[in-house]
């Protein structure tokens, strides 16, 4: 029987979690083993079923497949509906972590709690039009939120900015518990900073990272280096 990981609570650092929407395919083991060599904090599994979003994308047997070539963290995020009916399955493809759409989930708090007793961390997601509120009567179930930045479904888009304002709202919502606050969504070099500056600890990068000249590492280390930059002039 496989044994299901569990999400470890932690002191909350900037941490980067690579999106592997942009990486070959074809050699998805090679390039999740390359992300753990350039430093990554996490990987990041964009699930998408072709309803909640107009993209499929990963299964949980090839996420089962990938995981013996990095030891850092899986997150799922699932873009899916009904997300409660194929949690159990990312949870046993690996998956420490697994986030759940407010939009997509009419029993929210109900499949939190059903994600936290599979021994998995639960995170929710918000599109860039649900409010905040949405998520205020489970912060308690939650080990991270994540605010998009950009509408879910396909890699590459642009940054809202505008996004910033709901990303120190969740910030400030989360300040008495044990929860991350992620952006995901056209984060890069020009783009880490407002959303660090905002008050965002987990920082999903994809195209960003795999179009740096320099490669993999350098872009981990730089994207890294500019929100600690930030977090450090906001705090002296």
């Amino acid at each position: 029987m496989r044994v299901r990981p569990t999400y470890r609570r932690r002191v909350r650092p900037i941490e980067i979690a690579p999106s592997v929407l942009p990486a070959d395919f074809s050699r998805l083991g090679e390039e999740v083993a390359a992300l753990e060599e350039a430093g990554v904090d996490r990987i990041q599994w964009d699930v998408m079923d072709g309803r909640f979003v107009p993209n499929l994308t990963f299964g949980p047997d090839v996420i089962a497949a990938c995981r013996p070539y990095a030891s850092v963290l899986f997150e799922a995020h699932l873009m899916v509906e009904e997300p409660v009916l194929l949690a159990e399955r990312y949870v046993e493809a690996g998956c420490g972590l697994l986030i759940v759409h407010a939009e997509a989930d009419r029993h929210l708090h109900r499949t939190l709690g059903a994600i936290k007793a599979m021994g998995a961390g639960a995170g929710v997601a918000l599109n860039p039009s649900t409010p905040v509120d949405a998520v205020r009567h489970v912060v308690d179930l939650c080990d991270l939120i994540l605010v998009m930045t950009v509408n879910p479904g396909f890699g590459g888009q642009k940054y809202i900015a505008t996004m910033e304002e709901k990303v120190a709202e969740v910030a400030a919502l989360v300040e008495d518990f044990d929860c991350d606050v992620e952006v995901d969504g056209g984060i890069g070099p020009d783009t880490v900073g407002g959303a660090a500056a905002a008050g965002a600890n987990v920082l999903v990068a994809g195209s960003a990272l795999y179009r740096d000249p320099e490669g993999l590492k350098h872009a981990v280390a730089d994207l890294r280096a500019r929100a600690e930059a930030v977090r450090a002039g906001s705090s002296a």
